[in-house]
């Protein structure tokens, strides 16, 4: 279960798309967390590894390294 707090801007948006199409809040939450969680992922496990990097917690990963143990050679 979820429950979140939206600026009153965002959810007269969110009411009004649910009233006019006959979906639900719900609906339009659920979808527009789906389509983005994916890049948010990316995004936030990105920065956090080059904080790591950046710091010394952690060496990178030669790109010849990853195409190797993946057989990805040309």
């Amino acid at each position: 279960m979820l429950a979140i707090r939206l600026p009153d801007e965002l959810e007269k948006r969110l009411d009004n798309l649910a009233k006019l199409t006959g979906r639900t809040k719900t609906f339009y939450a659920r979808q527009a967390i789906e389509r983005h969680l994916d890049d948010l992922e990316d995004l936030y496990l990105a920065e956090q590894r080059l904080t790591e990097i950046c710091a010394g917690r952690s060496q990178p990963i030669p790109l010849e390294d990853v195409l190797k143990r993946y057989d990805l050679e040309d």
